[in-house]
């Protein structure tokens, strides 16, 4: 593997090390009633050259010269604010940082989503435990 190959894996792998699902969609921390969670976008980015000189110019040396460079950035666009006090979709808010964009707009349709699928999983899961109880026998009226 050349020298600039190996540079590249180098920067490559530890760039990846700050990119992580961490630091996308944080942990959910809990706030009195309110779990939140933060949402990042992440962008990654990395050159490099090399060049090399034949001995030509004016003082007759050859010479080889390569450089590597890389960049990461981290930046919050939102903040998803479960309030479970509010049950439903109604106690989920996405709170964006920045102006409404495609993937704001898609972020939060998502939680949505999700908050639907577990409420209509919750009353599935209840109708199904009320009609799995066997149904109480009724007496018999005693007579007078």
């Amino acid at each position: 593997m050349s020298l600039v190959a190996e540079d590249v894996k180098t920067l490559v792998d530890e760039m990846l090390k700050v990119v992580s699902t961490k630091n996308v969609i944080s942990d959910p921390y809990q706030v009195d009633n309110k779990v939140i969670i933060t949402i990042t976008k992440v962008g990654l980015g990395f050159g490099t050259g090399k060049g090399e000189s034949k001995g030509s110019g004016g003082n007759g040396m050859a010479g080889v010269g390569q450089g590597i460079g890389g960049a990461v950035g981290v930046s919050p666009v939102a903040v998803l604010v479960i309030d479970k006090s509010i049950p439903g979709p109604g106690g989920v808010e996405v709170k964006f940082l920045t102006a409404s964009t495609g993937v704001a707009r898609v972020i939060g349709e998502v939680a949505t989503s999700i908050m639907q699928g577990m409420v209509e999983m919750r009353a599935k899961k209840s109708q199904m435990e009320q009609q799995s109880q066997p149904m109480m026998q009724q007496k018999p009226e005693e007579k007078q």
